[in-house]
C-alpha cells in the first residue's frame, strides 16, 4: 500500500508533528483563545472535537456542525491548519463544505468496518489527509483494514493514531498503551506515519509527560494532546486536558532521541551486545524446541492411558512456579504469564499431534 507524504502532516524542521487543541469545541471564544495561545508553540494542526461519541446518553455529545465555522476561523487567526473527527458520511460532507484541513476516524468507528467503508465511500475523489485511530480493542487487523478501506477509496495521505486499548483492567491508564501493537503496525507499514495520543492513553494529565516521552523514545512520528484554556471546567474529558502553559512546559521537557549516531565506539559496543542477544535467542529457540519434544512424549503417554491433554491443576502449578522463579530476574508476572500462555498453547498442540 503506497502512502503519499502529506505536507499537512509534515512537521516543521524535522521535529515531531504536534497536534493540539480541546477535546471538544465548546464556544467561539473558547476555540479562538485556545488557537491563539497555541500559536507560539509551533503547533502543526489545531484539533477540536465537533461530534463526540459518548458511552452513555445525556452526556455532552459535541456542539455539532455550527462549531466547524468557529474551528476554521480560529485556525485561520492563528495560522494553523485544523482537524476534527468524523464518524458518519454526513460528518464528512459538512467538514468538506467548511474546508476542514485534516480528518480523523475515532477508535469506536475504526472497530466497525461498515462505518469505515461508509466514510471511505464519502471521501472518494477527495484529496485530504485522514488519520485513523486504533480500534478500541487490541486488534491490529481491524486497524490495518480501516487504513486499507480508505486507501482503496483513493485516500493516500494517511496516518495512524495510537490512543491505547480498552482492557478489562486498564490499571493506572485510561487505555493500555500496548506499545507492541503500533510497533508491529510500523513493521508492517513502514511508510505510515504513526502519531501517539497520550491524552486518551493516560486519562489523567499527571501521566502525560511520561507517556509522551516514551512515544518520542519509540520514534513515533508525532503527538496529539488535548489543550483547553480552563481544563477543570471542560465539558468533556476534563481530567486529561492541559492548559496552554502546561502544554508548552510538557513540550519543552521532552528529550529528542536519535535513531542512530556516527560514534564508532558506540556502534562497536552495540554490535557486540546485539550479537549476545542473537546468541541468547538462538539458545532460547533451541531450548523451547527441546521442551516441545518432551511435551510430545508426555502426549504419547497420556494417549496410551486415555488421559486428557489439558490438565488445569498442572498448568496452574507450572505457571505459579515460573512466575515465582522469574521474580529473581526482575521479570514481571504479567510478562511471564503471557510467555507461558504461548508456550502452553504450543505444548498442547504438540501433545495433541501424538
Amino acid at each position: 500500500m503506497e502512502i503519499k507524504k502529506s505536507s499537512m502532516l509534515t512537521p516543521k524542521d524535522g521535529e515531531p508533528l504536534v497536534i493540539a487543541g480541546p477535546c471538544s469545541v465548546e464556544s467561539r471564544e473558547q476555540i479562538m483563545e485556545t488557537a491563539l495561545s497555541l500559536k507560539k508553540y509551533n503547533v502543526d494542526i489545531l484539533r477540536g472535537g465537533i461530534w463526540k461519541p459518548r458511552t452513555r446518553p445525556n452526556a455532552f455529545e459535541g456542539i455539532g456542525g455550527r462549531g466547524l465555522g468557529w474551528l476554521k476561523k480560529a485556525g485561520e487567526a492563528a495560522g494553523i491548519p485544523v482537524g476534527t473527527e468524523v464518524a458518519v458520511p454526513m460528518h464528512v460532507e459538512i467538514c468538506l463544505s467548511h474546508e476542514i484541513d485534516v480528518l480523523w476516524i475515532g477508535a469506536r468507528t475504526t472497530a466497525n468496518p461498515f462505518s469505515v467503508q461508509a466514510i471511505a465511500d464519502a471521501l472518494k475523489g477527495v484529496d485530504i489527509p485522514v488519520m485513523v485511530k486504533n480500534p478500541v480493542s487490541p486488534d491490529i487487523e481491524l486497524w490495518i483494514g480501516a487504513l486499507e478501506r480508505l486507501h482503496n477509496a483513493g485516500i493516500t495521505q494517511l496516518a495512524a493514531i495510537h490512543r491505547g486499548f480498552s482492557m478489562a483492567d486498564n490499571g493506572k491508564y485510561r487505555n493500555q498503551p500496548n506499545w507492541h501493537i503500533p510497533i508491529e503496525l510500523k513493521r508492517r507499514m513502514p511508510d505510515l506515519p504513526i502519531i501517539c495520543d497520550p491524552s486518551h492513553i493516560c486519562g489523567k494529565r499527571e501521566l502525560l509527560q511520561d507517556i509522551s516521552q516514551e512515544a518520542i523514545d519509540l520514534m513515533f512520528y508525532g503527538l496529539m494532546l488535548e489543550v483547553h484554556p480552563d481544563p477543570d471546567n471542560a465539558m468533556s474529558d476534563n481530567a486529561q486536558q492541559l492548559t496552554p502553559a502546561a502544554f508548552g512546559k510538557l513540550l519543552n521537557s521532552l528529550e529528542p532521541k536519535q535513531e542512530s549516531v556516527d560514534n564508532i565506539e558506540f556502534q562497536n559496543k552495540l554490535s557486540i551486545l546485539r550479537e549476545n542477544i542473537d546468541n541468547i535467542d538462538s539458545d532460547l529457540i533451541h531450548l523451547i524446541g527441546k521442551r516441545m519434544k518432551v511435551a510430545e512424549k508426555i502426549g504419547q503417554c497420556k494417549k496410551e492411558q486415555n488421559v486428557t491433554v489439558f490438565q488445569p491443576s498442572r498448568w496452574e502449578e507450572v505457571l505459579n512456579s515460573r512466575i515465582k522463579e522469574a521474580k529473581k530476574y526482575n521479570l514481571s508476572p504479567r510478562f511471564m504469564e503471557k510467555i507461558y500462555q504461548y508456550i502452553h498453547e504450543e505444548s498442547v498442540r504438540h501433545q495433541e499431534e501424538k
